[in-house]
């Protein structure tokens, strides 16, 4: 199937590892375009070159925490000299946490706020005058089926998850009159970085490994029974991006190897 994506330029956040740089590598595959950011310079630049190498497709890599709003300012301005024009957003950086209510900082809960809502409130905000110049385009968020499902041990995520639901459907309202389709991606398990420093940090001092923690945490909640690659999602992804998902407007998908216990 032709997805209808070559020469776009897509935008992504987090670009440089898990869900993030599996997606850049699909787009790439379809011939898109790429603006990357991440915190770790060398890594996304490295990133960025790789793709360009292996694909034979434009990419840049910004360092850029986007959390700060400068750095987002920063990062815009960089594919408006690089493009001059963008047609795909993805937010997908982002990161667990660990902690409960009673002893979380005002500050920690301010840093995933900044983190996961108001970057993609700001990047939707100043890429908007890029992706009109197209006549539309595609966002998409990523994330989490702790949106709706929450896990114990990372309140804070949990409830910034489920603002970025209300925040996207919000955006998708607002943003399709000007041609621009916003989505949200919930993914479920999903073996990143990210999963496995946390199991590592719920497994330290336990007698057993972070690897059979893993294991058990996908036996006892996926019925697949198995963590998915970020390729898995981030095909998904590059769908929702195609016109041939031109339909496809405010919604929130599912992709969890069904653990959401609940029909939505």
């Amino acid at each position: 199937m032709d997805l209808e994506l070559k020469e776009k330029i897509a935008v992504i956040t987090g670009g440089s590892v898990g869900i993030g740089l599996a997606v850049a590598e699909g787009l790439a595959q379809e011939g898109v375009h790429l603006a990357l950011c991440a915190r770790d310079e060398a890594r996304v630049v490295a990133q960025a070159a790789a793709i360009r190498e292996k694909y034979g497709v434009r990419a840049i890599g910004v360092s850029a925490d986007v959390s700060k709003a400068e750095d987002i300012d920063r990062f815009v301005a960089a594919i408006d000299a690089e493009y001059g024009a963008a047609d795909i957003l993805i937010n997908n950086a982002g990161t667990g946490s660990e902690e409960t209510i009673l002893n979380a900082s005002d500050e920690r809960w301010q840093y995933y706020w900044d983190l996961h809502v108001m970057a993609a409130v700001r990047l939707a905000r100043g890429l908007f005058p890029l992706i009109q110049k197209r006549g539309g385009g595609v966002i998409l968020n990523n994330g989490s089926i702790c949106a709706t499902q929450p896990l114990g041990y990372e309140p804070i995520y949990n409830t910034t998850k489920a603002a970025l639901a209300m925040f996207s459907k919000c955006l998708a309202n607002e943003m399709i009159q000007y041609n621009i389709r916003v989505n949200l991606v919930n993914p479920g398990l999903v073996q990143t970085p990210d999963w496995e420093k946390t199991a590592k940090l719920l497994t330290r001092d336990k007698d057993i490994t972070w690897e059979q923690y893993l294991d058990k945490i996908a036996k006892d909640n996926a019925p697949i029974g198995r963590f998915a690659t970020a390729e898995e999602v981030a095909n998904f992804f590059v769908f929702l991006c195609s016109p041939r998902a031109s339909y496809s407007v405010g919604s929130s998908y599912y992709v969890d190897g069904g653990w959401l216990k609940v029909v939505n």
